[in-house]
């Protein structure tokens, strides 16, 4: 009697447990194809599962009446349902959205020391890469868009002047980027690679917050607040370097001293030129930087550059001295609310003083100044919109004397721009700006609004269209000669941008065409803005790792067409410094601690009005010998095979080449107080 009513009680708890069970089950699909792994679950519950290879799935849970089913899915927006039935449900999931913050549009800029940008580099690359020696500007001629002017070395980008390009460091612009030479020298720029932790290159199409650049902006972002102390020394045959940082508890003070002699190399090795005296400089920089709250971070930088440098040439004697002074202070801050505050003010001095500048017994004085002050306010809104807008204004004095003649210089360039960033679906986005200036010299305002239409189906490839207009002042020189009459020169750019990118190889292709307006032009002995121009090409960069195991190749490759009346031309032609062609092949290869680089350099002729002339072509190779951790050995041969290029020809026929067919680099670099090289100057 007992076991029957036992028997009862179990088949009765049974059939209770059976009726109170429901079967939830589905598809889940991302309306397409069906989605394997996907997770189904009751919400406040340990019901659910993964759904099988066909996006199928079916669980048992307890639970009666109205529930809410949640789908999750990584890369998918989660899906929730709540209601009565629960069985045989077809779930679609959208795929999520990229937050208009998390992406990159990388449209005609090259990026070093960020790694989720295109291409990367950090400070040693550019020391090592090809004949740079340790010149961020040089490493930056090894990218698409650049030309080769051996004669001065500096940027010239897609057929531009080379003053069309604009450095900016923390966001504040630098008046004069370059270190100075005697003429048909080539000349460095004045910052060390160590300074930065981010160089954004932009060959064209940048945002409504840079102005005053016709072609190209370089931006450069600092190193952070160091946590530990630094220091270092190195040395070659051409300069000498210490340097070092002393970290507090949220802040710290760095500096770095330089002094460059061409005196021992010339002793050694002599070149084309008679000097008077060798080229010497003589560097010293300092910088402050705080957290000074979790939100908050203060930078500041100040830099002095003594150049001099004699040399005889027929019946002069060019002695030349420069001193170029360059600070800024900046301050990032959240205000709440979401909203960033960006303020910023920088000061650019030079002075140049030359004796038998043109002819012997004359003088020739300029001291440039210029104050930049900026502000601008940041919000990301939402995942589809992010807004900034700000205020800046250039402060620019500049005196020239030259014997009895010369002149005084003064006026404002008051600017402001608004930008939107806006995610128009899934893939699309769409960047919008303004930016409006307006020059006190002729009282004019200048409107230029500016586009980016970028299509980022995924991380791996990126389709982008721009569209803008951009404006600059011309020289001092020219403003003065005109009157204070002389408006902005512009440009309007064009752009298409493909890029691809896996574990393995970069590839990007850009065609673009530019069209200047308002260029400086000499009429009847006076400057108008009645020049104009165009600048069209193609740019191919590839850089690969998988061909053979530790190489790594890079080609680069850009081909302009350039053309403009300007300055004293009489008729438009292609500008002289402008070669149709230009190519470069780098190979990297990793040793042991042992790095073997080797690269050549081509670039089509260049036209003048006495012909054209040759080809340029170099060879280089390098090695980087990793002696330890704290040490590491550079060594650099430039044009290997010794070819005679001729950069350029004068106005008498007169070939212009390097002062020396060869250049042979050898230097030591050495921290004593970290475990790792190179941080000499890491500020």
């Amino acid at each position: 009697m007992k076991q029957q009513v036992a028997h009862i009680i179990i088949m009765l708890l049974a059939a209770l447990s059976a009726k109170s069970q429901t079967t939830v089950s589905g598809v889940v699909t991302d309306g397409h194809e069906p989605l394997a792994g996907a997770n189904v679950f009751i919400i406040g519950t340990i019901d659910g599962c993964l759904t099988d290879s066909l996006g199928r799935f079916s669980f048992d849970t307890s639970l009666t009446g109205e529930q809410t089913l949640r789908a999750t899915f990584i890369g998918f927006d989660d899906y929730t349902l709540t209601s009565t039935q629960l069985s045989d449900l077809t779930i679609t999931m959208r795929e999520r959205a990229t937050a208009i913050d998390e992406v990159v549009v990388t449209a005609s800029t090259y990026s070093f020391g960020k790694s989720d940008n295109f291409k990367t580099m950090d400070a040693l690359d550019v020391v090592m890469s090809g004949n740079s020696c340790g010149d961020v500007v040089a490493a930056l001629q090894s990218l698409p868009g650049t030309q080769k002017v051996g004669e001065n070395g500096k940027l010239y980008v897609r057929g531009g002047e080379s003053d069309e390009c604009q450095t900016f460091v923390n966001g504040m612009h630098v008046l004069i980027p370059y270190s100075t030479n005697v003429e048909n020298n080539t000349v460095r720029g004045r910052f060390s690679p160590f300074l930065f932790k981010g160089i954004n290159f932009s060959l064209g199409g940048y945002g409504g917050e840079y102005g005053q650049a016709l072609s190209s902006v370089l931006p450069m972002e600092t190193t952070d607040v160091a946590t530990g102390d630094k220091f270092g020394v190195s040395a070659s045959l051409v300069d000498w370097n210490i340097g070092g940082t002393k970290a507090f508890s949220k802040s710290s003070l760095s500096f770095n001293a330089d002094y460059t002699s061409m005196g021992l190399y010339n002793a050694l090795s002599p070149d084309r030129c008679d000097w008077t005296r060798p080229y010497r400089k003589l560097s010293g920089e300092a910088q402050y930087k705080a957290d000074l709250s979790a939100a908050t971070v203060l930078k500041s930088y100040v830099g002095y550059d003594l150049t001099s440098v004699g040399q005889h040439i027929d019946e002069r004697h060019l002695s030349l001295t420069e001193h170029n002074i360059y600070a800024n202070a900046t301050l990032k801050t959240n205000i709440g609310c979401g909203y960033t505050l960006f303020a910023g003010v920088a000061n650019s001095t030079v002075v140049n003083d030359i004796d038998d500048a043109l002819i012997a017994g004359d003088h020739y004085h300029n001291l440039r100044n210029e104050v930049h002050l900026k502000g601008e306010l940041r919000k990301v809104y939402s995942s589809v919109l992010k807004l900034s807008a700000g205020v800046e204004d250039y402060i620019r004095h500049s005196t020239k004397r030259y014997d009895a003649d010369g002149y005084h210089l003064d006026y404002h360039l008051l600017a402001t721009h608004t930008d939107a960033q806006l995610r128009l679906v899934p893939r699309l986005f769409l960047n919008l700006s303004t930016r409006l200036e307006h020059a006190t010299y002729d009282g004019r305002w200048l409107l230029m609004p500016r586009t980016t239409l970028s299509y980022v189906p995924n991380k791996h490839f990126q389709l982008s269209a721009i569209m803008g207009r951009y404006s600059q002042t011309t020289s001092d020189d020219y403003i003065a000669m005109s009157g204070n009459k002389l408006q902005q020169s512009t440009a309007d750019h064009l752009i298409l941008s493909m890029q691809y990118s896996d574990n393995n190889t970069l590839l990007r292709i850009e065609p673009y065409y530019k069209k200047y307006h308002h260029l400086p032009l000499l009429q009847q002995g006076l400057y108008t803005a009645d020049g104009y121009g165009k600048s069209s090409g193609l740019d191919i960069f590839v850089e690969n790792h998988s061909l053979i195991r530790n190489l790594t190749t890079t080609l680069s490759y850009s081909f302009n067409d350039a053309e403009r009346l300007y300055l004293d031309y009489t008729t438009p032609q292609t500008p002289d410094y402008a070669s149709r062609h230009n190519l470069r092949l780098s190979l990297k290869y990793a040793v042991g601690k042992t790095i073997i680089g080797l690269s050549e350099s081509y670039a089509s002729p260049r036209h003048y009005a006495v012909g054209d002339t040759p080809y340029y072509n170099s060879v280089d190779a390098n090695i980087t010998w990793l002696v330890s951790p704290k040490v590491i050995v550079y060594t650099s041969l430039n044009n290997i095979l010794g070819r005679t290029n001729i950069f350029r020809y004068e106005a008498d026929g007169k070939a212009v080449t390097a002062t020396r067919d060869r250049f042979f680099y050898i230097g030591i670099f050495v921290s004593l107080k970290n475990n790792k090289a190179y941080d000499i100057s890491n500020f």
